[in-house]
């Protein structure tokens, strides 16, 4: 099989591939220091949010170093340059004022922090979608890779996020719950731009669409489930189904962090067939209990620990976790291995090759 073919079977959970699927996202450092190693010089695709831009860079680089998925997603409109505040600090398309902090970029100043009404929110300035140039990246690699590699189109920031990040997640959170008017506004007006940057991408031709919105903490939800459904459910429907519409074959592939076992199900019911990141180590991730409960449901993607194993494991504790998940949620197929998150700068260098080496040896099934 090729990595296309690999990744399909296992994630549409057709069969069982050759071997486990690999999928992993490197930060600036990393890919850095991994580019000058292998001579391959890296070409970056700064994201409308910039946080975002590690994920669909690099790709040359990612192929390389073994990953049987190429990422790809908006960038800035062709020729754009962000503005600077005196003091430095960026202030992107949606009007967030944002810093580097120790491994994020930060909002500093949400353009939306003092919103109150529903006509604030439709008066505020959102970026074009589809801006000339925003998918020249896009385009390109899905041209150069599509027959050989599985790509995925990143739509991280989907809507819970993206409406925080404007408002501040405190205010955004009290006025959530208390039901304030114009959250709903704020919710549509991210979608509107979610679903036409997922709507140029599957015209591109990407296998799978990548939704992000972490709603879980190390312990629990961030919002009650019930919220979550009220408020979150009905419209992630909505676009999935309109994704479906357009390209029935597209995977619809979900990341939120933390303990959300909760609304997993929920997941499933609206048109979710991969679920990431699969974060160990919280209440209800137990990959057997997952794999028993949803795996009929559900591919899982992710699964390897980027808190404490993979900054702070042995090449032989590395290899042991990659080993247990694969033999658990890759039973029978229905897994791709990933870490839980982009590996960050505390990750070794020769952690990351351990990785990728663990995934390709226990991956393989007989």
């Amino acid at each position: 099989m090729n990595s296309r073919e690999r990744v399909l079977t296992a994630l549409k959970r057709t069969g069982v591939p050759d071997r486990v699927p690999l999928e992993f996202d490197l930060c600036r450092q990393l890919t850095d220091a991994f580019g000058a190693k292998l001579g391959i010089p890296i070409h970056y695709t700064t994201s409308y949010f910039e946080d975002l831009t590690y994920r669909i860079s690099a790709n040359e680089l990612r192929t390389a170093m073994g990953s049987d998925c190429v990422v790809v997603g908006a960038s800035l409109p062709r020729g754009y340059q962000h503005p600077r505040t005196p003091d430095g600090y960026i202030v992107n398309e949606f009007g967030m004022v944002m810093r580097q902090g120790p491994l994020y970029m930060e909002v500093v100043q949400p353009p939306l922090r003092d919103a109150t009404t529903v006509d604030e929110i439709m008066a505020h300035s959102f970026p074009d979608p589809l801006a000339e140039g925003r998918f020249d990246d896009a385009a390109r690699y899905i041209q150069l890779y599509r027959d050989e590699y599985f790509i995925i189109g990143d739509l991280e920031l989907t809507m819970f996020e993206m409406s925080w990040h404007l408002v501040g997640m405190e205010k955004f959170l009290m006025d959530l719950a208390a039901g304030e008017d114009y959250c709903t506004a704020l919710f549509d007006r991210v979608l509107a731009f979610t679903t036409a940057v997922g709507n140029r991408l599957v015209e591109l031709g990407v296998d799978a669409l990548w939704f992000g919105d972490d709603v879980g903490a190390q312990n629990g939800m961030l919002l009650s489930p019930g919220m979550w459904r009220r408020e979150f459910k009905p419209r992630y429907a909505a676009m999935f189904a309109e994704f479906k519409r357009a390209n029935p074959d597209v995977l619809i592939m979900f990341h939120t962090d933390g303990a959300v076992a909760p609304i997993l199900k929920d997941l499933a019911e609206i048109g979710v067939d991969v679920f990431n990141p699969v974060q160990p180590n919280v209440p209800g991730h137990d990959p057997q209990t997952l794999k028993d409960t949803l795996g009929d449901r559900l591919a899982f993607f992710g699964a390897i620990d980027q808190q404490h194993l993979l900054p702070n494991g042995t090449p032989e504790e590395i290899e042991a976790d990659v080993a247990e998940k694969i033999r658990i949620l890759g039973k029978g197929g229905g897994f791709m291995c990933a870490p839980a998150h982009m590996m960050q700068a505390d990750v070794p260098m020769e952690s990351v090759a351990a990785f990728i080496a663990a995934v390709k040896k226990h991956g393989v099934y007989p």
